[in-house]
């Protein structure tokens, strides 16, 4: 009898003990997919500071080009309106939120093609400067997105493979969607000359 209740409290103890350091685990991997999108989110939000003054500095010299100032303008609006909260990211959301900043992204692309126009803005130090912070930016918000894809592939793989599974099904664990490529991306631009 003694020896069956040893047997049976040995085992709700290795049973309660694997939940609890699954659970931590499990939270850990969680709060590093939040952080990760919060660094996206923060890169984005530096892209967001650097429009006004490109903007301004563009607006000096390219005063008719009204119209895609702008949409750069609009689209900034837009993309800074939209928030996702890491705790509740869905495909869906996700989705809408990357949609925003593709449009952000291709209205700053038209911007920067009026420079062409302009020898005089593609020459001042303060539009140069900021074009190098926005490149810079721009490949920070790339590194951001891959890491936080990099967290979530984590995340989602152990809250997928058994038995943490079953641990992460009781607890409320969800999968986490990804960065995806935006439509069309897989072609490339076309240059003429």
């Amino acid at each position: 009898m003694k020896k069956g209740l040893i047997i049976t409290i040995a085992v709700v103890a290795a049973i309660l003990l694997w939940g609890a350091t699954g659970y931590n685990s499990l939270v850990s991997m969680e709060e590093n997919v939040e952080n990760q999108w919060a660094q996206v989110e923060s890169q984005y939000q530096r892209r967001s500071d650097l429009i006004p003054n490109l903007v301004s500095t563009v607006k000096g010299y390219a005063t008719h080009e009204k119209a895609t100032l702008s949409e750069v303008i609009e689209a900034r609006s837009k993309a800074t309106q939209i928030t996702v909260d890491a705790k509740d990211l869905t495909p869906e959301k996700l989705a809408e939120f990357q949609k925003a900043q593709g449009e952000l992204g291709a209205a700053l692309g038209r911007l920067m093609a009026i420079s062409e126009s302009y020898p005089d803005l593609k020459a001042n130090e303060q539009f140069l400067g900021l074009q190098a912070q926005l490149e810079g930016t721009e490949n920070r918000i790339t590194v951001a997105r891959n890491r936080f894809n990099d967290a979530a592939k984590e995340y989602n793989v152990k809250i997928r493979k058994f038995p943490k599974n079953i641990l992460a099904g009781i607890m409320g664990f969800d999968k986490r969607p990804y960065f995806q490529a935006e439509e069309g991306s897989e072609k490339a631009p076309k240059v003429e000359f």
